[in-house]
């Protein structure tokens, strides 16, 4: 299974940037985002490309709910 994840623009380079959250840095590709972004905004990362720009409230909302996932771990259910 994939997942696409939130992550905030830290640098833009022509069609490459580096995006990052909680300490992690992951370089994309820009070229399949149809909007323009700009340092600080929000995109879902996926497959090493920016897939969609995001509102900042839901892109935190969805890491919060993400990190709750993760807290919870396999097998507790």
């Amino acid at each position: 299974m994939c997942l696409a994840v939130p992550m905030q623009i830290i640098s833009i380079d022509g069609e490459s940037m580096v995006a990052g959250i909680d300490g992690v840095k992951r370089e994309a590709s820009l070229m399949m985002q149809s909007e323009e972004v700009a340092v600080g905004d929000y995109v879902l990362i996926h497959a090493g490309f920016a897939i969609s720009r995001l509102d900042p409230e839901e892109a935190v909302e969805t890491l919060a709910l993400m990190r709750e996932c993760l807290s919870i771990g396999p097998g507790t259910v």
